[in-house]
């Protein structure tokens, strides 16, 4: 590593200039890349000034989309960072040049987002994409510091578990084949849609089922449950022979007449009959797959009915001398 020029810094993967301004100390952005660093650290030390950028948004954006949104995501995830740039950012920011933005555009860009009835997750989803984007920009040197303001993000109201009830459960998993047997499958493994249609039979060794092209990227080994090892028996190739998931679920809400039915639901069911059932929250999220075990922590709750007879469970135990005392003698306890 040479030794930096004076004012030249790094920061992670980043070159700054350092400089101080009105009695402050303030960086700005020359990229990533060394010699690109200091030839613009010297244009700076030459000139005196900062040349006005006369990048676009939208400019900025297409590059963002073209250079490092595909190297560090999907290719579904690439295809939707497109479409929110197409029908929200550059609608609404993408004529404004980039070094002008500020964080009042950035709340701005929120309540416009608000207005065209999205979703509060939506608008999140929205919202980090422009975070995402400007701190592209800034370790690229188009920038100098990100304008994405704190605390602009909505705050998500989080929701229980949509799982399916004991009857539901049991009316979609006694429907003929291959409805009811892909319903048991799911529910008994908590896989996605996606994992059980690329699933085959040759997956299935050793009483566990090896799951390929995840959405973490990574394998992992799922255990089936004796019952569902024995309907696997006679099986050969895909274990799904529907691909489409909303064909699935429309056909199983005709069949079964649980109206509310969709195929990520079993993974709700299996996660919180998991629990119920005094399963370890850090084995669920191995057989989920979960990154974070916050995300199992949301996948996986006790039903109010299991938590309410717990509570009973425990607190009689919990009942001490002092209170038995009173509420023998007919006293009024506090």
């Amino acid at each position: 590593m040479p030794k930096l020029p004076k004012n030249l810094i790094k920061r992670g993967r980043s070159y700054y200039y350092r400089e101080m301004v009105n009695g402050r100390l303030r960086r700005r952005s020359l990229g990533t890349d060394y010699d690109e660093a200091r030839d613009r650290l010297r244009s700076l030390k030459r000139d005196g000034v900062t040349p006005t950028s006369t990048v676009t948004v939208d400019n900025a954006a297409r590059r963002w989309l073209s250079s490092y949104v595909p190297t560090v995501r999907g290719e579904r995830d690439h295809r939707l960072a497109m479409q929110r740039v197409r029908d929200y950012l550059t609608t609404f920011l993408g004529h404004l040049f980039l070094h002008r933005i500020t964080g009042e555009d950035v709340r701005a860009y929120r309540l416009w987002l608000e207005k065209h009835e999205l979703s509060p997750q939506s608008v999140k989803h929205i919202l980090s994409d422009l975070r995402c984007f400007l701190n592209w920009c800034e370790d690229s040197g188009l920038l100098e510091s990100s304008p994405f303001p704190r605390r602009v993000l909505p705050r998500i109201q989080e929701r229980p578990p949509d799982r399916l009830s004991d009857e539901e459960l049991e009316q979609v998993c006694s429907l003929p084949d291959p409805y009811g047997f892909l319903c048991r499958f799911l529910v008994q493994t908590g896989l996605r849609w996606g994992e059980l249609v690329r699933a085959t039979a040759a997956d299935w060794l050793g009483g566990t089922l090896v799951v390929h092209q995840t959405k973490s990227g990574k394998v992992r080994r799922v255990p089936l449950p004796p019952g569902l090892q024995e309907e696997l028996r006679l099986r050969v190739g895909k274990l799904s022979p529907l691909t489409c998931a909303d064909g699935f679920a429309l056909q199983v809400r005709k069949r079964s007449g649980v109206e509310r039915f969709h195929a990520h639901q079993l993974r709700h069911t299996f996660a919180c009959r998991w629990l119920e059932a005094g399963g370890s929250l850090a084995a669920l999220q191995e057989i989920l797959g979960h990154a974070s075990i916050v995300t199992t922590q949301r996948y996986g709750r006790l039903g109010e009915a299991h938590v309410q007879a717990e509570a009973e469970r425990i607190q009689g135990r919990m009942v001490t001398p002092v209170v038995t005392a009173h509420l023998h003698h007919g006293r009024k306890f506090v």
